[in-house]
């Protein structure tokens, strides 16, 4: 089996430093993918969505949220959110904790798992050998 972990988020985000600070003192390899360096696709945030609902994926208490106009933040259909996370990319949550897994067998048959945010112990528990 192998796995493979993507962490997307921006540098400068504490909660993205607590998250790799985590990672590397527990010893788990990965990739960090950030949205001011590498762009956000419109494939990477489809597969976003599919795993997370709109609701969990939107950072409401961000500044960039807060400064959508209220047009924007009463009418948030799909489209539009799509659209504006697309153009803003801190609309996200963060960090973002993408683990692919994959029989060895089967490398076409992969099992992807989205979390989001960090805490400690949600980390502790994603990755208790």
């Amino acid at each position: 089996m192998t796995t493979n972990i993507t962490l997307y988020g921006i540098n400068n985000c504490d909660t993205v430093k607590k998250s790799i600070k985590w990672l590397i003192a527990n010893q788990i390899p990965y990739e960090f993918y950030d949205f001011k360096k590498q762009p956000l696709t419109e494939a990477l945030l489809t597969r976003f969505v599919q795993l997370n609902d709109w609701d969990t994926l939107l950072n409401k208490r961000s500044t960039t949220y807060r400064n959508l106009s209220d047009d924007i933040k009463n009418n948030l259909t799909v489209e539009v959110a799509f659209a504006q996370v697309m153009a803003q990319p801190t609309l996200l949550k963060r960090p973002l904790l993408l683990i692919q897994t994959s029989k060895l067998s089967d490398e076409n048959t992969k099992e992807e798992q989205l979390f989001l945010g960090f805490k400690a112990e949600m980390y502790q528990r994603i990755f208790q050998k």
